[in-house]
């Protein structure tokens, strides 16, 4: 099958022969026919399997279909994000197959300055990605108007919910006309996302090119056993010994990304740290430079999972595992993308034994784990619940890395807000300064 094959017209068939495309991947050939014919939607598929031309090519396509006269352009189309980096790379995405259409995009999300997003919008647009706060606070201050929106998407919707958005999200689909097209698209395909699709869709078609909560098969997925205090040593000697030059990392925490990003600074690695406490400015640049090989080494918290789209990413590593399961699942879904295989390492310690286990119970697969010499577990050390407490400072009681801490709090506690530290349920102007 070729793009052609699936009723696209030719100004997008042009646009998708810029990026050298002309085969769809799996999602893409079973969801666009589906949405071409306005039904509504609910998808499941790996990262990196192109859910994102998967709704952005046949959205363009319906709206090109009916144009509006310029001076009465209102917004056509609402994609909700759950992070500022998946918005602007959405938008990306609609501006790149967009590009021979009549028809005007805007993104708008939190960390950066509202009233030029006013002015945007004031201009009149006919796409509009935003994450979930930001489109709220427009809401709030009459600034934007959602009565014409004829195809509403939920991108990563169960990001969304994982990220405690599910008030907002019901609050933004009571604004939005009763009759629309829904389109839910997502990593995994939780019971959780059936409730919501039970809500939301109206006689859905759907599609999952892949059990759910499983990884890709293009990454070869490996554990390395060390005690937590030497995984900065060892994730360093890693990088120089092997010359990896493009290298993704996960910690924990915020704390914990900056201090591995300070300790590989000072072994001679460049390395650069992306979380919610770093301006937005400092966030895309960050990226970009990692993108561009300028840094080698990107240290990132969760929020950063599903926002980074690098086809040919050679390496991804947790440093710490994630405290939820099916983001291990989002973290090393950023490599082995676009049909390049990567690799994804886990440092684990003895704290980490049990988050393990359930990340090989969720996604069906013993995963291979090994010893590197000089860095052998010291048998005597037991293990210590894991600190998940508001500001992510401290490593796991007294045995901190030197790279990064576990967080503050209770392995078996369950913050009603879980990422990045914190256990009340942020404000959406919090959380959207955040993500």
């Amino acid at each position: 099958m070729t793009f052609t094959d699936l009723n696209l017209n030719d100004s997008l068939l042009k646009a998708i022969n810029d990026q050298g495309y002309t085969t769809p991947t799996p999602v893409q050939a079973q969801a666009i026919p589906y949405i071409l014919e306005g039904r509504d939607m609910l998808a499941g598929a790996q990262t990196g399997t192109g859910k994102t031309a998967g709704f952005t090519l046949p959205m363009l396509q319906i709206l090109s279909e009916q144009k509006m006269a310029k001076n009465h352009r209102k917004i056509r189309a609402l994609i909700l994000t759950p992070t500022r980096e998946l918005a602007a790379q959405v938008a990306d995405s609609v501006k790149i197959y967009g590009k021979y259409l009549p028809l005007k995009s805007a993104v708008i999300f939190g960390g950066v300055g509202i009233n030029p997003q006013i002015t945007m919008l004031r201009n009149g647009i006919d796409i509009l990605i935003a994450t979930p706060g930001r489109l709220l606070d427009h809401v709030g201050q009459g600034t934007v108007d959602l009565s014409a929106v004829e195809v509403f998407v939920l991108d990563e919707a169960d990001r969304m919910l994982d990220m405690g958005f599910i008030r907002d999200i019901r609050r933004v689909i009571t604004i939005l006309p009763k009759v629309r097209q829904n389109l839910m698209f997502s990593a995994t395909y939780s019971d959780e996302i059936k409730t919501l699709a039970n809500t939301l869709l109206r006689n859905p078609a759907e599609v999952e090119v892949a059990r759910r909560n499983t990884s890709s098969e293009l990454v070869s997925q490996s554990v390395i056993l060390v005690d937590c205090k030497r995984k900065s040593a060892l994730l360093g000697e890693l990088i120089v010994k092997n010359k990896w030059e493009q290298v993704l990392v996960f910690t924990r925490t915020k704390h914990g990304a900056n201090k591995l990003t300070e300790y590989l600074q000072k072994i001679g690695v460049t390395a650069a740290a992306i979380h919610g406490n770093k301006s937005q400015a400092a966030r895309t640049k960050a990226l970009n430079d990692f993108k561009l090989s300028s840094v080698r080494v990107l240290v990132a918290t969760d929020i950063a999972a599903r926002g980074i789209d690098i086809d040919a990413l050679p390496h991804v590593v947790n440093f710490e595992l994630p405290n939820i399961a099916e983001d291990y699942v989002h973290r090393i879904g950023r490599t082995g993308r676009a049909g390049c295989e990567g690799e994804a390492l886990s440092l684990v310690c003895v704290d980490e034994f049990d988050y393990l286990r359930g990340i090989e119970k969720l996604i069906n697969k013993k995963l291979d784990s090994r010893i590197i010499e000089g860095y052998e577990p010291d048998p005597s050390i037991k293990a210590e619940p894991i600190q998940r407490g508001r500001g992510g400072a401290g490593g796991g009681g007294n045995r901190g890395s030197n790279g990064g801490g576990n967080g503050g709090g209770s392995r078996g506690s369950k913050p009603t807000q879980k990422r990045d530290g914190g256990r009340h349920e942020p404000s959406r102007r919090d959380k959207d300064r955040r993500y």
